[in-house]
């Protein structure tokens, strides 16, 4: 037998007040079968990923920062887009082609995060979490980002990155509904209402107009 889902029967409703239906998505198949053949392609351009770099470094959670770090990948694929890669990067993906592909890879998890938000790691297990491009496809964000508060250790950065593409019949639907600024209240709230990190703060890291958006969300584990 299975272990009780944790969340299952919560008397607080962590989405109350978001519409009905927000976090629905057009293709509610099981996302296995969708992100089962591998896309070894990015998909943000070339700023948008040196941007992401960038923020990595500014953190202090890249191979170049002094000291060890054991750094978590969420919803991972074949590239991190670290400028230098940490000693330990953990990548939780769903497709194990994919995260085989990644050199920058120590530890490789396939695991479904819509089907199960809990993750496979102990407490305190991470220096730092990072999410690219991927937030909009959680349909049960904020469990999955409250367990990242729990394998963060306290005072660990959580950045959430996001551009303006998608696969939009795997993006929950509200994200579809609302622009880029948008997005980055709604990811900020999401982190909010988890009761596990720092006020985020919510950032554009690319020059208007110029490509790719990147925003970041960056708060801390408390």
């Amino acid at each position: 037998m299975s272990d009780p889902d944790p969340y299952a029967g919560s008397h607080e409703d962590p989405y109350a007040g978001f519409p009905r239906g927000f976090f629905d998505r057009d293709d509610e198949s099981p996302d296995p079968l969708f992100y089962g053949p591998p896309r070894l392609v990015t998909h943000i351009d070339d700023a948008a990923i040196a941007a992401v770099g960038e923020l990595y470094a500014e953190l202090g959670i890249d191979g170049a920062a002094p000291g060890p770090r054991r750094v978590l990948d969420l919803m991972s694929s074949w590239v991190s887009h670290f400028r230098t890669p940490p000693a330990e990067l953990v990548v939780l993906g769903l497709n194990a082609e994919e995260l085989a592909a990644n050199p920058a890879a120590t530890e490789r998890l396939v695991h479904d995060l819509n089907a199960d938000p809990r993750l496979p790691l102990p407490d305190d297990d991470v220096d730092a979490a990072v999410c690219c491009v991927s937030i909009d496809y959680l349909t049960r964000p904020v469990e999955v980002l409250a367990e990242v508060g729990r394998v963060l250790r306290p005072g660990g950065p959580l950045a959430v990155t996001f551009s303006n593409r998608c696969f939009p019949t795997k993006a929950v639907r509200g994200w579809l509904y609302t622009d880029d600024v948008q997005h980055g209240a709604i990811v900020a709230e999401l982190v909010r209402r988890t009761g596990r990190f720092t006020e985020p703060e919510v950032s554009l890291r690319t020059r208007p107009g110029a490509g790719d958006p990147l925003y970041a969300v960056v708060a801390r584990a408390r």
